[in-house]
């Protein structure tokens, strides 16, 4: 009975003091939790049912999928248009504003694919018998072996009268990007068509007895069809990984993108823009070059600096002291809040010989990803690497992959508002961490004429991204032209050229997307001015605010900070840009 009062003591004294370790973790992880938001368990719910019908609707160029994608879009904005806006309270009407400009712009988005499937329907006429064929099996309808036989027959005979029809002139010439277009087109739906096809092989053998044949008929035909494309309407080789095509969405595209982005500026004014900073970048070179001893013959200076490259192996130890300089300047100057598991837990992995075609310099993120040149390559692409990533140039962007950079910010965007991140925009990603080379120029970083040369290099090339994007969007510049004007205009060794503009017009990145990187930072370097320069804020305040409210276009951010009072049809109207208001 003692052992047992002593027992229950015991776990008294324990259970009174996990109690006051939970309250005291739970007032130290109260900043974690943002306040109850319905739009939050609204946006939630619509993000898991998204993810049903995405994998439902296995066929990405199906008519039924986008239907049904057009009424769950249209459902989802009925429903937010019932609730009561002056109702909810702030963080519910920040919401509410970007979950209505998202699920307008995937309607848009919708009716954009939709409008380039058929701008390239005579080209792939038969695309909707094989989407019929997989929607079909996602809807478990039995299937009828002899007649799908049939259906893959006719289809073996609708692939050869196309291509006979493109050979005699019978379709009118598409442009090089349409036909591009339909030869990944034909790729994705021999996936498609596989997937339906070994579904069923080996289960069912009746249907394996039938559909054998002509399936593998049909799927030769249509690999020979796609090289066929290539070979003649877009006049490259199917294996050919250097001729960079592209897809220009046009004027009108671009203008939606942007207002979707809440951008207010026409793709002419951020070309004027991108024009002002780069003479900008061009007056601060000369500069550099002149402490140099180089005059104003900036050119010189960077080739000068490109040549002063680490040599094979040294390249990691280069990142890692360049990464802990920027954390230790951070903190010095109490910049920003790092968590130390922050600091912990980053790692770094080197690239690819192949992913260095699409991106010869860094990726980031909690891991980043170091070009440098491997045994495999030819002498010629090891020096235009070594060259292209040496000290002075990663000095300025290893803490843009890093800290406070990337891996800051998704560190950030796991802990706070997560649900936010389907709002996720790259002007706010790549706007953030080039914002901080900005910050960081104006607060000496860069201490060296070298140092100060890569950081205007990069910076530069911000700005040529901007230029060269959007007149390939408008169709003033061609992917040939973009790589020259990056090599003679700001200096960049060729190879790093082909892959920097094969990565912007690759298709894995939207239109906007370079354009996002100077765009991006300087919409935050005019809010930090509205707000830290005015003295309503500090560094530190600002910047752990900023990392707290999601990766949502740059004026909500705003719009979060300054307590902008919300209306219903918020219209983008804030000019961030102080040289053309």
């Amino acid at each position: 009975m003692k052992h047992l009062k002593s027992i229950v003591v015991v776990f008294c004294t324990f259970a009174l003091l996990a109690g006051t370790v939970f309250a005291q973790s739970s007032g130290q992880l109260t900043e974690f939790n943002e306040p109850p938001s319905q739009i939050r368990g609204m946006i939630e719910k619509y993000s898991a049912d998204h993810g049903s019908l995405d994998r439902f609707y296995s066929a990405p160029g199906s008519k039924n999928r986008a239907k049904r994608f057009r009424e769950f879009y249209s459902e989802w904005l009925a429903r937010l248009g019932k609730l009561d806006f002056s109702k909810l309270n702030h963080d519910e009407q920040i919401d509410h504003l970007l979950f209505k400009n998202y699920l307008n712009h995937q309607l848009a988005e919708l009716e954009r694919a939709q409008a380039q499937i058929a701008e390239m329907s005579t080209l792939v006429p038969y695309a909707d018998v094989i989407n019929d064929l997989e929607d079909a099996r996602r809807r478990l309808e039995t299937t009828d072996a002899a007649k799908s036989a049939a259906i893959l027959d006719d289809l073996d005979k609708k692939i050869a009268e196309t291509r006979k029809k493109i050979d005699s002139g019978a379709v009118e010439k598409p442009k090089k990007t349409v036909a591009n277009r339909a030869a990944r087109y034909v790729d994705s739906l021999r996936r498609v068509l596989r997937n339906w096809f070994n579904f069923h092989k080996g289960y069912d053998p009746s249907f394996s007895w039938w559909n054998d044949a002509p399936y593998r008929s049909v799927d030769k035909n249509l690999e020979n069809y796609q090289k066929f494309l290539l070979d003649k309407l877009v006049g490259i080789a199917p294996d050919d990984k250097t001729t960079i095509i592209g897809d220009p969405i046009g004027r009108d595209a671009l203008i939606r993108e942007l207002e979707y982005e809440m951008i207010p500026y026409s793709p002419d004014e951020l070309v004027e823009i991108a024009n002002k900073e780069f003479a900008w970048c061009e007056a601060e070179m000369k500069k550099a070059s002149r402490e140099m001893g180089f005059g104003d013959d900036w050119k010189a200076a960077l080739e000068a600096v490109k040549n002063k490259y680490v040599e094979p192996g040294k390249q990691p130890e280069l990142i890692r002291d360049q990464a802990l300089k920027a954390i230790e300047f951070l903190e010095k100057n109490e910049l920003i809040s790092i968590p130390q598991l922050a600091k912990e837990t980053w790692r770094m992995e080197m690239m690819s010989p192949e992913r260095q075609l699409i991106a010869p310099f860094f990726l980031g993120g909690e891991a980043i990803l170091v070009s440098y040149p491997t045994d495999t390559m030819t002498h010629e692409q090891k020096m235009m690497s070594m060259r292209g990533n040496n000290p002075h140039f990663t000095n300025a962007v290893v803490h843009h992959e890093l800290i406070p950079g990337h891996h800051m910010q998704r560190f950030m965007n796991n802990r706070y508002r997560p649900y936010r991140q389907m709002f996720y925009t790259p002007f706010w990603m790549e706007g953030w961490a080039l914002y901080w080379e900005f910050l960081l120029w104006d607060k000496n970083f860069n201490t060296t004429p070298e140092d100060k040369v890569g950081a205007l290099f990069w910076r530069m090339h911000r700005a040529a991204r901007i230029i060269f994007s959007l007149n390939f969007h408008l169709e003033k510049m061609t992917p040939a032209e973009a790589v020259d004007f990056l090599v003679n205009r700001v200096g960049h060794e060729r190879e790093n050229a082909l892959g920097e503009v094969r990565r912007s017009f690759s298709g894995d990145y939207g239109p906007l997307y370079q354009i996002a990187y100077m765009m991006g930072g300087l919409q935050f370097k005019e809010l930090h001015r509205e707000l830290v320069g005015s003295k309503k804020m500090t560094d530190r305040q600002f910047h752990d605010a900023v990392l707290r409210e999601g990766p949502v276009p740059v004026e909500m951010v705003r719009a979060i900070l300054s307590k902008q009072r919300l209306s219903a049809d918020l219209k983008t109207n804030w000019r961030f840009y102080p040289g053309l208001k």
